[in-house]
């Protein structure tokens, strides 16, 4: 303690009380970044302690590989794809399942995670020397259907041949998962990315949002329009970045797991669909449902997925397709529209 000098102490006390607020600095911003689950991952924070958490972080996606990622061997789903049947090692596989049937009874079937064998068939999975174009689509829809899964809190099962491919919505839910470690360290304003999925959560210094991007699907190093977000999370779905042709026919990696993928019209097995649709954004309270809906939208298509939307409040999108001439135009719900800034 200080003492002050007796005349200037005296001094003080016979003067009335003048508060005067000192400026206050606000939080500076901890940035951190990495990779995981075969991408990169940014994450911006405020913390008044000024803790890193980028190690234990890194942790946590470790884990969360362990348990739901498709290409680690020794992951919870890679040993239930291999037995049909397991018992849970931690809580995520249970609520991936949960939150994964309640989207695809909500969209019809949409969306529905037993599309791996389709998928591999086509070459978008751990099999990479198929031969698309034989795909025998009859024998392989036998396994998918999400009402061939049977659950609770404690194991999974399904009957031989049925598998799990939860890359539509896992990823998503990865990065609730690192929002929700946050907080638990009484951090609540943050924005969490990974692999272009965000949840935001409060606001940045002197309360402005958080501002995010859009891919222009047409011209994939560019942005086509950037978001304000506070307390939303956001996930983007699109065939541009991960397809290929062969003969002629274009393969997908989102496919309709209702019909295998195919076309109507008696076309040949093995077919994609082609829509004018690039891209569907989905906003929603966590990024789990982000994630999942905005496969369901890009398979549903652009007006069946606004007829949905009707009568779900609680859900926005942002959609990129393509006119006649070619021109890329884009559709917002009104729970968004305001904050969506176009380039």
């Amino acid at each position: 303690m200080i003492h002050i000098a007796g005349v200037i102490s005296t001094l003080l006390l016979t003067l009335p009380l003048v508060t005067m607020a000192a400026p206050v600095k606000d939080t500076a911003m901890i940035s951190i970044q990495g990779e995981a689950q075969g991408t990169t991952y940014h994450i911006r924070y405020f913390d008044p302690q000024n803790r890193n958490f980028k190690h234990s972080i890194d942790s946590v996606l470790t884990e969360f590989d362990k348990c739901l990622s498709l290409y680690r061997s020794d992951s919870e789903l890679s040993a239930f794809n291999r037995t049909s049947r397991h018992t849970f090692r931690s809580a995520w596989f249970y609520e991936v399942l949960v939150k994964s049937n309640e989207i695809h009874a909500a969209t019809g079937g949409a969306f529905d995670p037993t599309i791996m064998p389709v998928s591999e068939a086509y070459g978008f999975g751990n099999k990479k020397n198929v031969d698309p174009e034989n795909v025998n689509m009859d024998s392989l829809l036998q396994f998918v259907g999400f009402k061939h899964i049977e659950f609770n809190q404690k194991e999974v099962s399904s009957p031989p041949g049925v598998r799990l491919d939860f890359n539509g919505i896992a990823q998503g839910y990865s990065v609730d998962i690192v929002g929700a470690f946050l907080r638990s360290h009484g951090i609540h304003r943050f924005m969490v990315e990974i692999g272009g999925e965000v949840i935001c959560s409060g606001t940045k210094n002197n309360g402005r949002p958080w501002v995010t991007g859009i891919e222009n699907p047409l011209r994939p190093a560019a942005l086509a329009a950037t978001v304000a977000l506070t307390n939303r999370a956001m996930t983007t779905a699109g065939n541009y970045h991960n397809h290929f042709t062969r003969n002629g026919i274009t393969y997908n990696h989102i496919i309709d797991p209702r019909s295998g993928g195919r076309r109507s019209g008696g076309r040949r097995s093995g077919s994609m669909e082609q829509t004018p649709l690039l891209s569907v954004t989905v906003f929603a309270k966590d990024a789990i449902t982000a994630d999942g809906y905005d496969t369901a939208f890009f398979v549903m298509g652009s007006e069946a997925t606004k007829t949905f939307l009707k009568n779900r409040k609680d859900i926005d999108v942002y959609m990129l397709y393509t006119n006649e001439e070619g021109h890329l135009m884009s559709y917002a719900t009104d729970g968004i529209k305001e904050f969506i800034q176009e380039k």
